[in-house]
């Protein structure tokens, strides 16, 4: 049987960076699960869910735990500290204040996802976006669908390119009251993006960390289909999102929406619910047609014992003011589709009363020193530009 001690005593090896101290000795360390089997669980709690070097703790627990005899496998997971470890932790240090990353002042992630394509994630996503800034909430949404991005054309954004602050953080781009980031505005517009995981890890790293995000009650990232390398990078960094799952009604569709639920089991992501897309057609002398079926949402969130936050039925606006670029919400709220996504946004608010008001306020960085080149530059890694 492998010793937790034992265990405890290999995590002093591993430093934080930016205190310099144990994260043993920082009281990091929230818990350890040696199995029979040699695998053992160890959680780490950040200090912050947006922690610019949560990829260091990953990768160094994980070697240190490695180390010990009869360890076969190392699964890391994370937490965030709340108000009375932090306290407790600054007071140690002997600090006013601790180190926080881009996210800091995010109060609520949303990650939508789907198992297939052509649910209307993204459309979803840019409306509810719109609903929940309609609500009176500060919004971002960060599209993550890196191959097939959408969401700015859906705001009518183009390929503009995001300007650089003095501090060398990528300011998202506004459209209708919401922050946008893509890599959309990267590349030439309607440009393939052809990359495989590593470029991927790199770049959302750097949406996360390197852009100035600011003040979020909500920011919504608009997933790729299915359960790749996209979805598993964003698990990692994202540690505290919600997942909401987009389904159609159809059986098929719901079947392939329980292996996205499965994958944020796997990863420990909360799944926040499920929303039911294309429910139904309604013509406009009032005849109803279940074009994809019915009731799959239903039953996806009764297995998964998730409540089913909507059902949006299937209107021609909804898919023109995509292609317009005003979200539909906007530009007709008294649209079904338009009101089953109100409906949706407040059902969540619902779900998270805690609001970015009673959060810690974050100190601003420090200037960042001028650029001999001329200019300022994002830090991190440089996103390829066609």
């Amino acid at each position: 049987m492998i010793d937790n001690n034992e265990i405890r005593t290999a995590l002093e090896a591993v430093i934080d960076p930016e205190l310099h101290r144990s994260i043993v000795e920082l009281d990091m360390v929230r818990s350890i699960d040696a199995g029979a089997n040699g695998v053992v669980d160890v959680t780490v709690s950040l200090t912050t869910p947006g922690c610019p070097i949560k990829g260091h703790f990953q990768s160094a627990v994980a070697e240190a735990v490695s180390g010990v005899g009869g360890v076969t496998h190392v699964n890391v997971y994370f937490d965030v500290l709340d108000d009375a470890q932090k306290a407790a932790l600054q007071q140690k240090l002997g600090r006013a204040s601790l180190p926080a990353g881009a996210l800091a002042q995010v109060a609520n992630v949303l990650c939508i996802g789907s198992g297939k394509g052509g649910v209307g994630k993204s459309t979803l996503t840019a409306n509810l976006a719109a609903a929940l800034m309609g609500e009176g909430k500060r919004v971002g949404v960060l599209d993550a669908d890196v191959w097939g991005y959408s969401i700015p054309r859906m705001y009518g954004l183009g390929s503009t390119r995001p300007p650089v602050s003095p501090q060398r953080k990528i300011i998202p781009l506004v459209a209708h009251g919401v922050k946008v980031m893509s890599i959309g505005f990267f590349v030439e517009e309607d440009a393939a993006v052809v990359w495989r995981g590593p470029m991927l890890h790199k770049a959302l790293t750097q949406f996360l960390q390197d852009v100035e995000w600011g003040a979020l009650d909500y920011l919504l990232v608009d997933l790729p289909p299915g359960t790749g390398d996209v979805s598993m990078t964003l698990a990692q960094l994202l540690p505290q999102a919600q997942f909401l799952i987009v389904t159609t009604p159809q059986q098929t569709a719901q079947k392939v929406a329980r292996r996205a639920a499965q994958m944020a089991h796997k990863v420990s992501l909360e799944i926040g619910g499920v929303i039911e897309n294309m429910s139904s057609f309604t013509t406009p002398s009032g005849e109803r047609f279940a074009i994809f079926g019915e009731g799959g949402g239903g039953e996806l969130a009764e297995e998964l014992d998730v409540p089913l936050l909507g059902r949006v039925p299937l209107t021609m606006p909804l898919r023109a003011q995509s292609d317009d670029g005003v979200p539909l919400v906007i530009e007709d709220p008294d649209d079904p589709a338009a009101q089953a996504i109100h409906q949706i946004a407040r059902g969540l608010i619902a779900m998270s009363p805690a609001q970015l008001a009673e959060l810690p306020l974050v100190e601003a960085a420090a200037a960042a020193a001028p650029d001999p080149t001329g200019g300022p530059k994002p830090v991190g890694m440089s996103l390829p530009m066609a």
